[in-house]
């Protein structure tokens, strides 16, 4: 994906930019930085269910801050939407989560979804995951606004902590 240029941003996410700018700003510890983009990102994008971060340890994903109903904890390097977001490195935007091979369905109500992959030193340190129970509701704009935030989080985030 190519460099993002933040006035190319579409709303929500040109606010959504500049409101995880002053959020994360003086603050390094990784999960309360996770926590609260769950919460932000919760209150500003609409049609969500679910919206929270799966953090990597070694060859599975651990279910870290997030907002909405109980989840999954453990999830294989691989398998789901998350899964193989983490394992091939690579924005996952799924229309329908049904048709996925080998979907995780942790929530019934979750249709479709987008999974994002957060780095520290080169490598997958977590996962953003996001949720809807409206069949195709994260397009292009999406992937392309909340790559850049995820971005803005990385740099933001002590991930030794």
């Amino acid at each position: 994906m190519s460099a993002l240029d933040e006035r190319t941003l579409v709303e929500p996410y040109d606010a959504l930019a500049e409101q995880l700018r002053g959020l994360l700003e003086g603050e390094r510890n990784v999960i309360a930085n996770l926590a609260n983009c769950s919460a932000l990102l919760n209150e500003v994008l609409e049609d969500i269910n679910w919206v929270g971060f799966y953090l990597r340890r070694e060859e599975e994903l651990i279910l870290g801050p997030f907002q909405g109903r109980v989840a999954c904890i453990h999830i294989p390097l691989g398998q789901g939407v998350c899964g193989t977001a983490a394992a091939e490195d690579e924005i996952q935007l799924v229309a329908d989560v049904h048709r996925f091979p080998g979907h995780i369905a942790c929530d019934g109500t979750s249709n479709s979804e987008i999974v994002l992959p957060l780095h520290y030193g080169g490598k997958v340190a977590a996962v953003l995951d996001i949720d809807s129970p409206t069949p195709g509701r994260f397009l292009p704009s999406d992937r392309d606004g909340l790559a850049y935030c995820v971005r803005l989080i990385e740099s933001a985030c002590d991930w030794e902590s």
